[in-house]
């Protein structure tokens, strides 16, 4: 009986070696897939309350955002914060002075394409007494350009024109699109 065991043992052994060595690699297709699903588990979510944002360039503060509430949504295709408020930020220019204010409600931050997107009760002000009131407003950081196709005021200390769709830069200067116009003029 005892050559039966020992046959018994290395058949088992054999075997055994032949299921673990099948197991020690995974075929390219099933390696492909097995990225795939990390890749859709690997996001992250930060959560912060009494929220401070600076964004700094080239040494200069050029922005400075507050707000109660942010939740980051990391993911392999995109970076966004979501900012409950009141919200408020500050716009610089290079010697440090603020230049524009806006509030609102909520904004998100897209970190990949440098945008802010302002939602309800927008209101922006400059340091020269222009003003902006709308509902949505987005500021591409890169090209400093503000734009909304919503319905706009916009008041100067010698007019106020109203009307939807806006494009402008964030220092409400006079090199500003509205499409369709609407208001009062004071021509000297």
């Amino acid at each position: 009986m005892e050559p039966h065991k020992t046959l018994y043992v290395l058949l088992f052994s054999f075997l055994l070696t032949g299921m673990l060595a099948s197991c020690g690699e995974l075929s390219r297709e099933q390696s492909a897939q097995v990225d795939e699903a990390l890749k859709d588990s690997l996001t992250s979510t930060t959560e912060s309350w009494d929220v401070e944002m600076e964004i700094i360039e080239e040494g200069f503060k050029k922005m400075r955002l507050t707000g109660s509430y942010a939740a980051t949504y990391t993911a392999q295709d995109s970076n966004a914060t979501h900012i409950k408020g009141p919200v408020d930020i500050q716009l610089y220019d290079s010697t440090g002075a603020v230049t524009t204010r806006a509030r609102c409600e909520r904004a998100v931050y897209n970190a990949d394409e440098a945008i802010f997107e302002l939602y309800g009760d927008v209101q922006v002000t400059t340091e020269d007494n222009r003003h902006l009131e709308s509902e949505y407003l987005k500021w591409t950081q890169n090209t400093n350009r503000i734009t909304t196709p919503k319905f706009v005021i916009i008041t100067t200390p010698t007019d106020s024109i109203s009307g939807t769709g806006f494009e402008g830069t964030t220092d409400l200067s006079d090199d500003y699109t509205i499409e369709k116009p609407s208001g009062q003029f004071i021509v000297e």
